[in-house]
């Protein structure tokens, strides 16, 4: 198997924002924050204004003097971006039925407002089924006010219908059924199962500070599918293959975590940052 990339490009606003992700409720040191960007050629002057900037949008904070945390304007996507570790526990036996979104009669015009919306659908797993009708299976938050509310502070307008449907017809039905790709999310949890196997193999015959940096890049990107990923029930995934998966990045984080407090106390006498039992990434 190849190696993930050392050469692969981290965008400095992500990395400050993933080892806050990580840190917890701890604040991130901005010398850490420092020392990490060094690991992916990210230079200090960048890594400084890159803070200036995020702290400006309100999307981190000062904790206390050259340190921070993240901020009100990050707070509702962090946590949502937090809960894949309890992912699982949200889901439910599938009955037939849907939850729909109705957004026909919202406006297109706000350029802020239609990208937050349409994020926060996706990160729900809602497809478009017809001109501004958004459907997803129903196997998720049996609190069908529970899933609004998340909805609504990942960015959905408070105008939009949220309500449950079934009985479609079977066209429709058969339309839905094709919204979603199944064999492939089945085949990339496979496939990326076995790429977090393959590296957790091999890597302790790494270097500590490449080990960091693969760490980082492949748990990102392991993460990144769980947060986006639609969670669908049988019959459209395999959902075994989905639970080996999650159990596989659970186990991937706390080596990556393990690895990176190692890194940060290296690199400095004050204690590492991270606790390896922090329930976020």
């Amino acid at each position: 198997m190849r190696r993930p990339t050392q050469r692969m490009k981290v965008n400095p606003k992500n990395l400050i924002l993933d080892l806050m992700l990580a840190a917890g409720d701890k604040p991130l040191i901005a010398r850490d924050a420092i020392l990490a960007g060094a690991l992916f050629q990210i230079s200090e002057n960048s890594l400084r204004v890159t803070l200036a900037r995020l702290s400006a949008a309100r999307l981190i904070e000062t904790a206390e003097r050259g340190a921070y945390r993240l901020g009100p304007a990050a707070t509702d996507l962090a946590g949502e971006v937090a809960s894949w570790r309890t992912l699982e526990s949200r889901l439910r036996t599938w009955q037939g039925s849907y939850i729909v979104v109705h957004c026909g009669a919202l406006g297109r015009s706000d350029r802020a407002a239609l990208p937050r919306r349409e994020r926060a659908l996706q990160m729900m797993g809602f497809r478009l089924l017809e001109r501004g009708l958004y459907i997803r299976p129903d196997n998720i938050e049996s609190d069908l006010d529970a899933l609004r509310q998340r909805l609504y502070k990942l960015g959905l307008d408070r105008d939009a219908a949220v309500f449950r449907a079934s009985g479609l017809d079977p066209a429709r039905e058969a339309i839905v059924r094709q919204l979603w790709d199944g064999q492939a999310l089945t085949q990339n949890y496979r496939q990326l199962r076995l790429k977090l196997e393959d590296w957790l193999a091999r890597g302790d015959q790494l270097s500590l500070e490449a080990a960091a940096r693969e760490s980082f890049l492949l748990g990102g990107q392991a993460i990144h599918q769980l947060v986006f990923d639609p969670l669908l029930p049988e019959p459209f995934v395999d959902s075994q293959a989905r639970h080996a998966f999650i159990q596989a990045v659970h186990h991937f984080d706390d080596t990556g975590r393990a690895i990176w407090n190692r890194f940060f106390a290296s690199m400095a006498e004050t204690p590492p940052p991270f606790s390896c039992n922090s329930s976020t990434r």
